[in-house]
């Protein structure tokens, strides 16, 4: 009677146990995110702030227009570049996230 309790508690245990390392990634996870996250909103900024630099120094329609045009081209770019970043980094963290239950479904069955 009381195996049947231990494999249980061993069981909870084991779970918890993963949990907590699940947790921690995710923890981890989100400071990496959000330090990548903010890198890209100050690049962002300075670029768009340097492009206004320059657009408030042209001197023609023609050379106004290839500033803009260069700046929509290179924000394009990087918000592509970033989004692609962002979603390779959500498929990592969720595999390495949960790498701690892959023990634990066997035994639940």
């Amino acid at each position: 009677m009381i195996q049947p309790f231990d494999q249980l508690q061993k069981f909870s245990q084991d779970h918890f146990d993963a949990t907590v390392k699940v947790m921690g990634t995710l923890s981890r996870g989100a400071q990496a995110l959000a330090a990548d996250s903010a890198e890209y909103a100050k690049t962002s900024f300075e670029h768009g702030s340097s492009a206004l630099e320059q657009l408030m120094g042209a001197r023609t329609l023609d050379k106004a227009v290839e500033i803009q045009a260069d700046f929509v081209r290179k924000s394009y770019d990087g918000l592509v570049s970033h989004t692609a970043k962002v979603g390779e980094f959500y498929s990592a963290l969720a595999t390495e996230a949960f790498k701690p239950y892959e023990g634990l479904v066997p035994k639940a069955i």
